[in-house]
């Protein structure tokens, strides 16, 4: 059964951080330049502490009507991070953003933050097993297989 470890192992394990006292328009900015929707927040002395989505950025900042000179990403931030594992399966992941409503899972292991899985990660893994399974069924069919 495919897990994270392996969109991971596809796609890449780089993930793009940001410190809690950064303001919002360096996160911006960043978010921006590497056209992401999310950073994960580490503090360098206790490792990751939140999650910071255009949405938080929407909801809590523009929305609000705060500064993103002077507001700090700790202000706004999601805290509570819900994450998975090397090990979790693709479809527990499914289940955990969709429960959840969550656009981006960080993945997690021993302690150290390892990947981030994005809702657009399943997607392109998901459709490229369906495109092997449509390649090898039509070789099947044509009694190549």
């Amino acid at each position: 059964m495919a897990t994270a470890k392996d969109i991971l192992d596809r796609k890449g394990n780089a993930v793009l951080t940001i410190g809690p006292d950064e303001t919002i328009l360096t996160a911006a900015r960043r978010m921006n330049d590497h056209r992401v929707g999310a950073l994960v927040v580490v503090d360098p002395a206790i490792g990751m502490v939140g999650i910071l989505t255009e949405r938080d950025i929407l909801s809590r900042v523009v929305a609000e009507a705060r500064s993103p000179e002077t507001t700090r990403v700790r202000e706004v931030m999601t805290g509570k991070v819900v994450h998975c594992t090397p090990a979790t399966t693709v479809q527990e992941c499914e289940e955990i953003m969709t429960r959840r409503r969550l656009r981006h899972l960080p993945t997690m292991e021993n302690g150290q933050l390892v990947g981030l899985i994005s809702i657009g990660d399943l997607m392109a893994y998901e459709a490229a097993q369906q495109q092997v399974t449509i390649e090898y069924m039509h070789q099947y069919i044509h009694g190549r297989a």
